[in-house]
């Protein structure tokens, strides 16, 4: 494929994302409020999930294909970018700030759980050189810690230890009760699954050809997974999240965001097992390892930003948001300069 025609499906496949977005986080918010799961919940955990396809594939491809850095980076970067992205949709929320609108317990334990789960592949990294079979021995750790902190999130919300204060501009998750009344939930699943698959694979289509545009630039892999995949891949997070916003779904969009990053820490497990090579956590370079660190910062400012709840900041978003932003435009600028 000539850079022409992988421009050609990058622009298309991105045109289609942002259609079958806007409908995938309506039927969602439905969803959430049919199933009871609520919004924190669905939209860390199905949601979450469902838009993160495009980003696994592209990290087991990689792996696969012996492109370990690429692999890695796609998954970090895609946390970091996925981060920035909740700026954006603090940005197109203008009555106040997201993050204070949208205050919950749930999203609260997925953010804790993303730096503990950042923190398990530092330490894989980092640590020695251990293998079961030519996978690290972490990378089960991460998957085993992601499912119980999964189901510590979900009792979470039943069972609340702290609640964030209310004020007039907090928007409540409180399911609409008469249009759950008109709604089938055997036609909201199979909406669901449909719009997830067209999502998934339009998302996979931008990220090849994704991989192919920055190909041609001759970048390094770290480069090229940090910012040119792991946005591709993530634009879904962007549409969905900020359709959310639009829907008024505030509690989903967070969550959509705070829980993707905790699935998509997986990622490395995922292309570890696939990584034939040996361990991959200890083929990736010290360029992985700032942009975990830049990644657990940028999460460690989102979690103070709920936990502060600021209503009102220079341009009606919250300070956490243009510090997430700053931190993401100067550490990408520094990483394209270390490559």
């Amino acid at each position: 494929m000539d850079i022409l025609t992988a421009s050609a499906v990058f622009i298309i496949s991105t045109a289609v994302i942002a259609v079958s977005g806007t409908y995938l986080a309506k039927t969602s918010d439905e969803l959430a409020d049919v199933t009871g799961m609520g919004e924190a919940v669905f939209g860390a955990v199905l949601l979450g999930g469902t838009t993160s396809l495009p980003g696994i594939i592209t990290s087991v491809t990689a792996a696969y294909s012996n492109h370990p850095e690429l692999a890695v980076s796609n998954a970090i970067g895609g946390i970091a970018a996925q981060t920035f992205f909740l700026s954006i949709a603090d940005i197109s929320y203008r009555k106040t700030n997201l993050e204070h609108a949208a205050a919950s317990f749930p999203n609260l334990m997925q953010g804790t759980m993303l730096i503990a789960l950042l923190s398990l592949v530092m330490a894989g990294i980092a640590g020695p050189s251990a293998e079961i079979f030519h996978f690290h021995p972490f990378s089960l750790l991460i998957i085993i810690f992601y499912i119980g902190g999964s189901k510590l999130v979900s009792k979470a919300k039943d069972e609340p230890m702290w609640r964030p204060r209310l004020t007039r501009e907090t928007v409540e998750d409180e399911p609409d009760i008469k249009n759950i009344r008109k709604l089938s939930m055997k036609a909201l699943i199979i909406k669901f699954v449909l719009l997830a698959a067209v999502v998934g694979t339009a998302g996979y289509s931008v990220a090849e050809s994704g991989i192919i545009i920055a190909d041609k630039t001759g970048l390094s892999e770290s480069l090229v997974g940090a910012l040119f995949t792991a946005v591709a891949t993530s634009l879904p997070e962007l549409i969905v999240s900020v359709a959310a916003v639009r829907y008024g779904a505030l509690t989903m969009a967070v969550g959509n965001i705070i829980g993707g990053n905790t699935f998509d820490v997986m990622f490395v497990a995922f292309a570890d097992f696939a990584y034939l090579e040996g361990s991959i956590l200890q083929a990736v370079t010290m360029n992985q390892v700032y942009m975990i660190a830049m990644t657990i910062l940028m999460t460690g400012v989102l979690i103070m930003g709920l936990l502060h709840r600021e209503e009102q900041g220079l341009g009606k978003i919250g300070w956490e948001s243009s510090l997430i932003f700053a931190v993401y435009i100067l550490g990408n600028a520094f990483l394209f300069f270390l490559t």
